[in-house]
């Protein structure tokens, strides 16, 4: 009998674990039982000894405090993740709980809902620990032997070692077990693979990592191109008999990329211009420098989506896109830290890293190719807003070092405090501030897009529903929709003043979102596409608004993303930027196309990659070959790890400042 109940109080963690991942994987997860499942069982066993040796190698006291705590805890962090899971669609890492807990307070109505609407998934984590406070004289918490306390670490260490060995020996896709534990941080393909309570523990090593860059991982080896790179070697000098050639000139600085290799000590450093030396270039064309000395307006709109703009809902936004350059497969990504990555992306052409606030921790850091920064030193008047508090996501660090003066509400922007708050207000406080100071450069972060979309907590909502009230929509959708009625007012403001003050054809207007808008369920996102949305990549298609009045409409058929808007805007702009320290690329290049997602799925003008399911959907009838597949999975894998170190070592202070 004693026998029984030892065995019992050693499997009791493990087994509450396990309890606790499989529901999670149940309510969040379309698979349960896969490859993943069977890792997280085996983590669960080590783990859960170590909860075992601490709650039995004390007096009984401690014991029973140490007990009660550790199932508060995972109580209460699992119905934590799941409900925040249910809100943005991924789960939050621990170093947004250190530095954005408070933030997250901003959305205390959201929560409210969210906790209302999911309470089978509350009541099935809190159900352990009620049945525990309902049992509780019948626990023993009496300290074990100290032999046996050996045994058990013991055996705990040899289970996780063996684990790890397993894992690490897996290989197979791109987002192998192996790839997912050793290289990189994808919290929603991590809990997948090996539950919520071990991506916790290397989301602790990602963030200790970060902070200590003295850690040198180890590089994919670099292959040099067979072809000269332009900038390290010039062209050849023709003979006066040999037929004339047409110059092609690169979107190029001058960076001596040789002579930093070989006067680099540091490993790290030294395989960063390795890699950068090796990226071939984008070219100059037709379209570089059309705006040069223009007046640019970017916007990145929250929430915005293709399907929001209608002739007859949102008038001004559909002449934007009618009458400028139409991206008919244009997409936005969604990232782990959802509205600011997205502006990360947007504002510097880089992808974020994992597990951190990228553009929290840029704000320390060189960053010469946003166009704030790079406007700024040709005489631009360089302005951003953000019509919600302005320290939100910490962007009164992350913006002024962005090259801009920067305003939000709490620090000179004086708009109506709503939630949300309007775009239109925004727009009509902060034109005078710049329309006389030309040549300008504005940045704006919207609001009036953002969740909950419904009429009774959503006041931008509520303020335009007679607009939408008669359309054959869901309420929700209806909601939504109203929202970016109010966008579309802003834009409308903005061209009227701009007209009105003569300067409208001397002006280009960007616009892009941030993400999708992931405060409607699927099949209401389905319903305002008219058409069934059914994978993450078709949720993640996206809309570039690019306008200036006059101009002739293009339409580009090429795939791209919200990467390419930087240089992109750069090549129109006509300034000086170096490609090669980019992950996206001009759009009007001729440079291959490429769209990266968050979990390595990738998208070119032949195929789309499922990264999760290692499937390949081939764009041009024909079959893929896998020597191209595997080729370009290594070059996204690349672009993300050495777009990470960029922001880890402040590279372009290095090769630019």
């Amino acid at each position: 009998m004693n026998t029984k109940k030892n065995i019992l109080k050693v499997l009791f963690f493990p087994l509450l674990i396990l309890y606790y991942e499989t529901i999670l994987k149940v309510f969040i997860y379309d698979t349960v039982f896969n490859i993943g499942y069977v890792y997280m069982c085996l983590f669960s066993l080590p783990l859960g000894l170590l909860f075992y040796l601490l709650t039995t190698g004390f007096n009984e006291k401690t014991n029973k405090i140490l007990f009660y705590s550790i199932i508060s805890f995972l109580t209460l962090y699992y119905g934590a993740q799941i409900i925040y899971y249910r809100i943005f669609y991924t789960f939050t890492s621990f170093y947004s709980i250190l530095v954005g807990t408070a933030k997250a307070l901003g959305f205390i109505d959201v929560l409210i809902n969210t906790l209302l609407d999911n309470i089978a998934e509350l009541i099935a984590v809190f159900l352990p620990i009620g049945l525990l406070v309902y049992f509780h004289r019948k626990i023993q918490f009496n300290k074990i032997p100290k032999n046996y306390i050996i045994k058990v670490a013991v055996s705990a260490v040899i289970m996780q070692s063996a684990i790890v060995l397993t894992v690490l020996s897996s290989d197979i896709g791109i987002l192998s077990p192996s790839y997912l534990y050793s290289e990189t941080f994808l919290v929603v393909e991590s809990v997948d693979k090996f539950g919520l309570l071990t991506t916790g523990r290397l989301d602790i090593k990602n963030i200790l990592k970060s902070m200590v860059f003295a850690v040198e991982p180890e590089y994919a080896e670099i292959v040099e191109s067979e072809e000269p790179k332009p900038a390290d070697e010039p062209p050849l000098e023709l003979e006066p008999e040999e037929l004339p050639v047409q110059t092609v000139e690169y979107n190029t600085m001058d960076i001596p990329f040789d002579e930093l290799i070989n006067k680099e000590s540091n490993k790290t450093i030294k395989s960063m211009h390795e890699y950068f030396r090796s990226i071939e270039p984008t070219k100059k064309n037709e379209y570089t420098g059309k705006y040069k000395g223009k007046n640019l307006i970017l916007i990145t709109a929250e929430g915005f989506s293709p399907y929001a703009v209608n002739k007859d809902i949102t008038p001004t936004l559909y002449k934007m896109q009618e009458e400028g350059f139409k991206f008919k497969n244009f997409y936005t990504p969604t990232w782990g830290v959802s509205t600011s990555d997205g502006e990360y992306v947007a504002c510097t052409g880089l992808t974020p890293k994992e597990g951190i606030w990228s553009f929290y921790k840029s704000s320390k850091n060189y960053m010469p190719f946003a166009m704030g920064n790079q406007l700024k030193k040709q005489g631009y008047e360089t302005k951003a807003y953000h019509n919600h508090y302005f320290d939100y996501y910490y962007r009164h660090v992350s913006h002024p070092n962005l090259g801009y003066t920067y305003k939000g509400l709490g620090n000179g922007l004086d708009v109506t405090e709503t939630w949300p708050e309007s775009d239109l207000e925004m727009i009509e406080l902060t034109v005078p501030e710049f329309i006389e100071s030309e040549p300008f450069h504005v940045y704006y972060m919207t609001v009036s897009g953002h969740l909950q979309y419904n009429f009774s907590g959503n006041y931008i909502a509520a303020k335009n529903r007679s607009l939408v009230e008669a359309l054959p929509y869901s309420n929700n959708v209806k909601a939504y929709l109203a929202c970016n009625i109010e966008l579309d007012k802003a834009m409308e403001k903005l061209i009227q003043e701009l007209e009105k003050k003569g300067i409208a054809e001397d002006t280009l207007i960007a616009i892009s979102p941030d993400h999708y808008p992931y405060g409607l369920k699927l099949n209401e996102i389905s319903e305002l596409a008219n058409t069934e949305i059914k994978t993450e990549v078709e949720l993640d298609k996206g809309v570039f608004l690019l306008w200036g009045k006059g101009m002739k409409p293009v339409e580009i058929d090429k795939v791209c993303s919200s990467l390419d808007i930087i240089p992109t805007l750069s090549n129109l702009m006509g300034l000086e930027y170096d490609s090669r320290l980019l992950m996206g690329r001009d759009i009007f290049s001729d440079a291959e196309p490429l769209v990266m997602f968050s979990d390595r799925s990738f998208i070119t003008d032949k195929a789309f990659y499922n990264a999760k399911t290692n499937e390949v959907t081939s764009f041009t009838g024909e079959n893929i070959e896998s020597s191209y597949i595997k080729e370009t999975a290594e070059t996204v894998i690349l672009k993300f790890k050495y777009s990470a170190m960029i922001l880890d070592t402040d590279y372009y202070r290095k090769v630019l400042d």
